[in-house]
């Protein structure tokens, strides 16, 4: 690592899990909004490398399919990038032209970094003038709950994303555990008894138990 980069390093403090949002106030295709605008919603904040690309817009066209399952699910998008609005109108425009779909969400024109920065979408190691394919899930309470990054050359699954938001509603609304490639509807995990005591209590409560640190059980529906 040369000292440039190493200089780069130290000056972002990446967010993390279970901390609040960094906040922040930008010009986007909606006009300016800030974060605390999306208090009691969820919000899905997601950069993409650069407006009028083909990965890129394939992931415009995915979110916008995917936005009224985020809607009916209490989620709101948006988008950023280190482009101008001019450029974000312009291109969410010819994405309707030339691709038949509506983008409904805004984009911020983070053309100063500020919110990239705060946020850490710029990976130098891959290029220092565009951020990441980068996801931030923050709750209701402004409390950031998932990040995912993916490299330039990979666009994102949107199935995995609504997962990801289904998974953390349910640990929310009824306090458990989801498995890998969980799916609603199926068995979720309850969570692992602090206590010897507890441990052989759950052995008793019915759950599908493989053993006491390992039980599953059924949701009502």
């Amino acid at each position: 690592m040369n000292m440039e980069r190493e200089q780069e390093s130290e000056s972002v403090r990446l967010p993390r899990l279970g901390e609040k949002a960094p906040e922040f106030e930008a010009v986007t295709t909606q006009g300016k909004l800030k974060l605390s605008d999306f208090k009691g919603s969820w919000l899905i904040l997601f950069s993409h490398p650069a407006d009028f690309t083909p990965v890129c817009t394939t992931e415009f066209i995915g979110f916008a399919e995917i936005f009224d399952e985020l809607q009916s699910r209490n989620v709101q998008l948006m988008g950023l990038s280190i482009d101008s609005v001019y450029s974000h109108i312009s291109w969410v425009r010819n994405i309707e032209e030339k691709f038949g779909v509506k983008i409904p969400f805004p984009v911020i024109a983070d053309l100063n970094k500020e919110v990239a920065s705060l946020y850490g979408m710029v990976m130098p190691g891959e290029s220092k003038t565009e951020t990441s394919r980068c996801v931030f899930v923050i709750d209701p309470d402004g409390i950031l709950r998932a990040m995912i990054y993916y490299p330039l050359t990979t666009g994102r699954n949107m199935d995995e994303i609504l997962r990801i938001i289904d998974a953390l509603q349910t640990t929310d609304k009824h306090h458990v555990a989801t498995p890998a490639n969980w799916r609603p509807g199926e068995p979720v995990i309850v969570p692992t008894p602090p206590t010897q005591e507890a441990a052989e209590e759950r052995l008793k409560q019915g759950f599908d138990c493989k053993d006491w640190y390992f039980c599953k059980k059924k949701l009502d529906e």
